[in-house]
């Protein structure tokens, strides 16, 4: 084949936002989300339209007025292009199509441009939807995350990806998009349970045993205080996390994932299957906290982790309320299937992320099932009451 000729191109494209920290964010005198939202210049009032978590508006019944009267206070900058949008919670509003397209008709009904934008309020899973509706209409509208989780405060809603479930995998469809801005209001975490205020935790843990030991010391001596939902322990974990993940994304070398190399994927390779085959009763951050540990096993009965630090992050999940079990781990065969999905899904070589110690990471790319297989079996007979394993290269130590 003969070229005639090549013209070659390169784009560069810088994103800039930012990860605001606010109580109260709908009260009148809170100016945040006016300043944000009127700062993209011209002289006419910029339409919002709130996709909201019915979850979130359970808890909080008088949210939607505070909304409309939030808007009303500041009727210069800003327009309520429709009635906020009411959509389920949880990972179910991933699973099916219905609520994209409900905020993409809204979208269009209320002839929202570019230069408009979308309000995402809720859990993560909301986050992801709302997200990947806004990406996709009009090639991209301008988001903004307002999270009310943990798990989306400290993770989910920092980061540039935006996605919904499909094909029995999850994350299948999505977009690498930006936020305009990511709002978090600690004043929604107080409503939360105890069981969502506790797996949001896990992603906090995830970056500090890949990120820093010191953090994971941090977490060590706070795990009473956040057991006991104390605020002000919570919002320095969220913060924490928050600056971790965001230095990740900007220096880490591949914010768009071009690569097979996750390292903020610690954990999720098991993780994602485990929500699947539980029908997602458990919570992303649980899979996490069970991947977690499951991967720390593999990488001490690999010989890569010593038995100290094996032995603290277990600890650490226990004291921090995270299970490290659950009855659908013990369907290996159907676990392993993970690994297949993980790697299409990275696309490339498989790469997974395994621990040599607290804070250091070390990526391999395969599994021996074997191994895996032993793993999930330590964790299982810890979770039925703590028999001895058969000693080995590194557990010989001391019961598991």
């Amino acid at each position: 084949m003969t070229i005639l000729a090549v013209l070659h191109q390169e784009i560069r494209v810088n994103f800039r936002y930012g990860v605001y920290f606010t109580q109260d964010l709908f009260a009148p005198h809170n100016p945040l989300l006016a300043e944000i939202t009127g700062g993209g210049g011209g002289d006419f009032p910029r339409k919002l339209l709130f996709v909201v978590d019915q979850g979130l508006y359970r808890r909080h019944p008088r949210l939607l007025e505070e909304i409309i009267a939030y808007l009303g206070h500041h009727p210069g900058h800003l327009q309520l292009a429709s009635p906020p949008l009411l959509v389920p919670g949880g990972e179910r509003v991933k699973n099916e199509a219905a609520p994209v397209f409900l905020v993409r008709r809204a979208i269009q009904q209320a002839g929202l441009c570019r230069h408009s934008y979308v309000v995402a309020v809720g859990g993560g899973a909301v986050i992801d939807m709302a997200g990947y509706a806004a990406a996709t209409a009009h090639r991209g509208l301008r988001l903004i995350r307002i999270p009310t989780t943990v798990m989306a405060q400290a993770d989910a809603s920092i980061g540039v990806k935006n996605s919904i479930n499909a094909f029995g995998q999850k994350n299948f469809l999505g977009t690498f998009a930006p936020p305009w801005a990511v709002l978090n209001d600690c004043s929604f975490l107080t409503t939360l349970s105890r069981r969502d205020w506790l797996s949001g935790v896990a992603e906090a843990l995830k970056v500090a045993l890949i990120k820093d030991a010191s953090f994971f010391a941090f977490l060590e001596k706070a795990a009473a205080a956040l057991k006991n939902r104390d605020l002000e322990v919570m919002q320095r974990l969220i913060r924490r996390s928050a600056a971790l993940h965001l230095d990740h994304i900007a220096h880490g070398g591949d914010p768009f994932e071009s690569g097979s190399s996750r390292p903020l994927d610690f954990g999720h390779w098991a993780a994602h299957k485990l929500e699947q085959l539980s029908a997602f009763e458990l919570r992303h951050g649980e899979a996490v906290a069970i991947g977690m540990a499951l991967d720390a096993t593999y990488s001490h009965l690999a010989g890569l982790l010593p038995v100290a630090p094996w032995r603290r992050i277990l600890a650490l999940l226990a004291r921090l309320g995270l299970p490290r079990w659950a009855p659908v781990l013990g369907n290996v065969r159907a676990v392993l299937q993970g690994l297949q999905e993980f790697r299409e899904h990275l696309g490339g070589r498989l790469t997974i992320m395994l621990l040599a110690g607290i804070g250091q990471p070390l990526e391999v790319h395969e599994l021996e099932r074997e191994t895996v297989e032993q793993a999930i079996a330590i964790l299982g007979r810890r979770a039925a009451g703590g028999v001895r394993q058969p000693a080995t290269a590194g557990l010989a130590a001391g019961p598991v």
